[in-house]
């Protein structure tokens, strides 16, 4: 988060016109400044969601998500036939080529999905539904499924991208089907991305009207800011307040923000894993947390990074995401402190609780926390050690985000939290086998069903609940035409100049 002074002293580089003339529209060049490095352009060893943006543009999936409806369409696959309830039959798409020139078939989709399938990627349980893959023809795969899965076209068109079956993707020249090719890499994060001139035609990713897309890796959101001040990048995201309220009226410069699909959290080890029978094992002391938490007011607090409030533990739009089922925790301190003394607690008690959201978010819970007699120790964390922390069984009150890889289905939200994985701080066999029947279910009403029971008991037992929605935030120079989608996947083949 930038100082006041930081941000003036952006605000006066633009005053003294020290911003020069643009002239990449010209050279046809997008530059970008974000920090979160990508380490590996392997998209199925980097979790981060900087590798997740690349990922779409450098390779393509069987299916693409139309981002303004949500729908499900077709990409490197022209159509595809559910056979029976653990097989998907796809027919490719004719003329595709890799970046190096070689041709797609059938076998590049069996290869990936041998790939994926035999557990060395980052995340695993993305697919884990996956029994594997049969070549048919040059042209016609078929995907076996261990057990019905209804999400399973959603995870195709996000988080599969398809990988030639020479070899695994190389860091300095990775070789996709995607509507940009890497032409260079610095070393140090930063990557140089060229419009692969062979894009097929008559998909749903047109070919893209930017040339070339220079990303800078950065330090942090003030250094991209700067950038983008300074006329060293065209294009940054993730501003915090202080910034987005700064590029409102520089000319030139717009700020945008749109509600993202991550949704913000607090976890509580229910399970009692960081101290068995302590706290927060009774399920009063948990009520009394939620009742203490003003999530509307730290919404509104962080202003431009924070939406709305949902009660459920899943992102709205998601399907099998039942808002009736939630049961609701007004602000009400007075009620928290009566409920702490029913379990056990008048006057209150120490707890940690660590965090990898906005270093505003932890502050502020533990400002509610503390008035009601909860003494929390914030920790503040990166994601990924704090994710250590609870998996270890080290974290008694965990405040993240989760942005379900994109993928609108409950599926991709309930089960990381509480399908008995190492961020489940419930533990709940029950939980587990219900989610576990909603995910394999091909009724859609059985699902629904099922995943509203869910979102009854998760609540009903206050074992999680959500902070506040994301809003995705981006700023970037006015004569760039750019859209955000709700989705968090900056589409850049969707980009053009004025």
């Amino acid at each position: 988060m930038p100082t006041r002074r930081a941000v003036l002293t952006g605000g006066a580089l633009l005053a003294a016109g020290l911003r020069p003339a643009r002239a990449n529209e010209a050279r046809d060049t997008l530059r970008i400044s974000w920090r979160d490095a990508v380490d590996t352009l392997d998209p199925y060893r980097n979790q981060l969601r900087t590798g997740l943006v690349l990922a779409h543009h450098i390779w393509d999936c069987l299916a693409d998500r139309d981002p303004q409806t949500l729908q499900i369409r077709p990409l490197l696959a022209t159509g595809w036939t559910q056979t029976d309830d653990t097989t998907l039959d796809f027919t490719l798409r004719d003329g595709v080529r890799f970046h190096d020139g070689a041709a797609f078939g059938a076998e590049d989709v069996a290869a990936t999905v041998q790939l994926v399938t035999g557990g060395n990627v980052a995340v695993p349980s993305l697919y884990s539904w996956i029994a594997g893959a049969e070549v048919l023809d040059r042209l016609q795969v078929r995907l076996k499924l261990h057990q019905p899965f209804p999400a399973a076209l959603d995870y195709l068109a996000m988080v599969l991208p398809i990988l030639p079956r020479s070899a695994r993707p190389a860091d300095d020249t990775p070789n996709g089907t995607g509507p940009y090719r890497v032409t260079a890499r610095d070393g140090h994060g930063g990557l140089t991305l060229e419009r692969f001139d062979g894009y097929f035609a008559d998909g749903p990713k047109p070919r893209p009207a930017i040339g070339r897309i220079a990303i800078r890796a950065v330090a942090d959101a003030q250094a991209a800011f700067t950038d983008l001040l300074s006329d060293a990048a065209d294009w940054v995201w993730q501003l915090g307040p202080d910034q987005f309220d700064a590029l409102q009226h520089q000319p030139g410069l717009q700020a945008v923000r749109t509600e993202s699909m991550r949704l913000g959290y607090l976890s509580m080890d229910a399970a009692g894993r960081s101290m068995p029978d302590g706290p927060l094992t009774k399920l009063a002391v948990r009520q009394a947390i939620l009742h203490a938490l003003d999530r509307t007011a730290i919404a509104k607090r962080l202003g431009s990074v924070a939406t709305r409030v949902p009660d459920t533990p899943c992102y709205p739009t998601q399907f099998g995401c039942d808002a009736a089922a939630a049961v609701r925790y007004p602000y009400d301190p007075a009620r928290a402190k009566a409920l702490l003394a029913e379990g056990g607690y008048p006057d209150g008690f120490k707890t940690d609780l660590v965090s990898y959201a906005l270093p505003e978010d932890g502050q502020a819970v533990r400002g509610y926390l503390q008035a009601v007699g909860i003494d929390a120790a914030l920790t503040q964390l990166p994601a990924a050690e704090a994710l250590t922390l609870v998996a270890a069984g080290q974290a008694p009150l965990l405040l993240g985000h989760w942005g379900s890889y994109s993928i609108n289905d409950v599926a991709a939200f309930l089960p990381q939290f509480f399908g008995g994985g190492p961020l489940d701080q419930a533990q709940r066999p029950d939980l587990k086998a219900l989610l576990a029947q909603a995910g394999r279910s091909g009724d859609a009403d059985q699902r629904r069903g099922l995943y509203s029971q869910a979102i009854r008991t998760i609540t009903a037992e206050a074992l999680w609940t959500p902070t506040h929605t994301y809003a995705a935030t981006y700023g970037f120079i006015k004569s760039l035409n750019f859209k955000p989608f709700p989705d968090e996947l900056p589409r850049f083949y969707l980009s053009s100049f004025r």
